[in-house]
């Protein structure tokens, strides 16, 4: 008797035992699953841009330092870009930061915002954070796939770091809709870039497009508006009359905010054929910006702007041919892109700095060897207003710039 009881004792320990470590397991391949589900809703993206650069004497290149010896052509080698992107979603909810790595800045971010969707209409999303500013084509169309090594002139000067602190609203339609076609992005931003903000001052951008393509050709259009203000750092506020600045000299106008306005209108077509994938893009801006004596590119410091304020009418743009050959591997590619800080004044009648109208012509190849490594050469002719008025500028400066760029993406 006493055996049969050890023994049905130790069967059902036995039982209790094996029940309680599957139990256990169970238990850890929950957890397990769901560290996976959230792993899942996390991506890891980014790019490395390895490049070398050759300027003339006067040239100003993307990587390494100044030139040593002004009288004298000169390279540097260096990383534009290495960026790693994490993107997280969630439901209706992502979030994105981005951080850029370069021996020249170090390391900094480039990218935190969040993004949410609406459940019911899904036609909305509210973005807010550091991001992208929604104005025309180029700013957004990410480094890792233009086909020239920087943005034009014109949103280099007037989009610094092409990001700024702010909340939009994104409507459009979902796929299944005729109306999907349309895209409107407008917000509320800091208009300082992506530096603290230093004032109470908010600037409205908006942009309105259209993508439709049919079979082997595609379109699209937009138009983007910016109505923003500038602190003024002194009681001297210049505006031009005619061909010349007029100084309007007042204890008051010190600590106003001069009118910063843009119009900006974008347009691109893509055909495919026998030849290769043939792409035409072009932007051209217009209006009006506040700036100092010797330059106009925004506000991008930390601290508020302090000096004279000299308010120029501006127009540039760009024109780009991108043709793939066949079904290879290979592109080529031509840009011309130019920019007039002060419309009101031509040639030799530009009095500072900050009026020299400059434009560039670059043509260059790309070999896109596989999903990942590219491999682009570019090299740029710049040129500039000549004026005998503005040291420096009495001709047209030796700043052409051959790049090389290697790059990886994952």
């Amino acid at each position: 008797m006493m055996k049969k009881l050890t023994l049905l004792l130790i069967s059902a320990l036995a039982v209790f035992t094996a029940t309680a470590q599957d139990n256990s397991i169970e238990k850890r391949l929950d957890a397990l699953e769901k560290d996976m589900i959230k792993m899942n809703r996390l991506k890891v993206s980014g790019y490395i841009q390895a490049q070398y650069q050759w300027g003339e004497e006067n040239a100003s290149l993307k990587v390494g330092s100044s030139n040593e010896n002004t009288e004298k052509s000169f390279n540097r080698f260096g990383v534009r870009r290495g960026r790693v992107k994490f993107t997280f979603e969630d439901g209706i909810a992502s979030a994105v930061f981005q951080l850029d790595f370069t021996d020249k800045n170090g390391v900094g971010f480039k990218d935190a915002y969040l993004n949410i969707k609406d459940l019911w209409v899904k036609s909305m999303a509210l973005r807010a954070g550091i991001f992208d500013r929604p104005f025309g084509y180029e700013i957004s169309y990410s480094s890792s796939r233009r086909e020239s090594p920087e943005r034009s002139t014109v949103f280099q000067t007037l989009f610094p770091d092409e990001r700024d602190l702010g909340a939009m609203l994104i409507l459009q339609a979902p796929k299944s809709s005729p109306w999907s076609m349309l895209k409107l992005e407008a917000g509320l931003f800091a208009g300082n870039g992506i530096k603290p903000e230093t004032d109470n001052k908010r600037d409205f951008i908006g942009h309105l497009s259209a993508e439709k393509g049919w079979g082997t050709f595609s379109f699209g259009a937009g138009v983007s508006y910016y109505n923003g203000k500038v602190y003024q750092g002194s009681e001297n506020v210049y505006t031009m009359s005619g061909n010349s600045f007029v100084l309007n000299e007042n204890a008051s106008n010190k600590g106003k905010f001069a009118k910063r306005e843009y119009v900006g209108l974008d347009g691109r077509i893509g055909i495919r054929s026998s030849i290769g994938l043939t792409q035409l893009r072009a932007e051209y801006l217009f209006g009006e910006q506040p700036g100092v004596k010797d330059a106009s590119k925004s506000p991008n410091d930390s601290s508020r702007p302090s000096g004279d304020t000299y308010i120029r009418d501006f127009q540039g743009g760009y024109v780009m041919f991108v043709q793939g050959l066949g079904t290879s591997p290979f592109e080529l590619v031509a840009k011309y892109d130019w920019y007039d800080p002060n419309k009101d004044v031509s040639k030799e009648e530009a009095a500072t700095k900050g009026d020299i109208a400059v434009n560039t012509f670059g043509i260059g190849g790309i070999w896109n060897m596989n999903s990942a490594l590219r491999l682009q050469a570019y090299y740029e002719f710049n040129s500039n207003e000549k004026s005998s008025k503005v040291s420096g500028f009495e001709k047209n400066r030796k700043d052409d710039v051959f790049t090389l760029r290697l790059q990886y993406k994952f």
